[in-house]
């Protein structure tokens, strides 16, 4: 399995956000994205999630499973919104995103425990302080299987000991055959994550 772009160019409006970007990540690999505000990092993302058509390029996953080559048919997108219902309770949340996907794997309760957030499993979301919030939001990477990882700002709202976890969780899925891009402004302490750096100038 395989991730690769081609000469991916984007735009925000009539501005070119970035071109001539590419890569390729095989099973095991993951890729951090840096650079500044702006840069086109997020934007990135979305192309690759599927939610942007690129200006110009391809993005595609080569003997991926079920010989689908979309990689949002394979990926989880975490965004900084984090997408749960604030009404509804953590265990709420995530019993909806498990049900929403087609392969099923941990349980509200043991993704939770993941992120050390199993005693706030019956609060609403809204009530969860924001570091909890993003810990919830993570653990739905978890309730369903999916090998493709495509994270925007991961760590934003941790304290340097989930950061910690965070980059363990990260580690783990890619030792198990999974794909990780993160853009991020925070190093994640990960060995082996290959480098993409944006620029001002819309290049990368």
């Amino acid at each position: 399995m395989k991730l690769v772009a081609d000469g991916l160019a984007a735009r925000r409006g009539n501005e070119m956000v970035f071109q001539g970007v590419g890569f390729a990540l095989s099973a095991g690999e993951g890729m951090a994205v840096t650079g500044p505000n702006g840069a086109g990092k997020s934007t990135l993302l979305r192309v690759l999630a599927g939610f942007l058509r690129p200006a110009v390029g391809s993005v595609s996953m080569v003997d991926a499973p079920g010989g689908i080559a979309d990689i949002a048919a394979h990926a989880h997108f975490l965004s900084p919104l984090n997408a749960m219902k604030p009404a509804l309770t953590v265990r709420e949340n995530l019993a909806f995103w498990r049900a929403f996907g087609e392969a099923r794997a941990a349980t509200p309760e043991a993704a939770l425990e993941r992120v050390g957030l199993g005693h706030a499993i019956d609060v609403p979301f809204s009530d969860l302080s924001t570091g909890q919030r993003r810990r919830a939001a993570i653990a739905r990477l978890f309730v369903n299987r999916r090998p493709v990882w495509l994270l925007d700002e991961p760590t934003s709202g941790l304290d340097a000991r989930a950061e910690a976890t965070f980059a363990g969780i990260i580690a783990d899925h890619l030792n198990h055959d999974g794909i990780v891009i993160a853009a991020t402004h925070l190093p994640i302490d990960v060995p082996g994550m290959k480098k993409l750096r944006f620029t001002d100038g819309g290049g990368a």
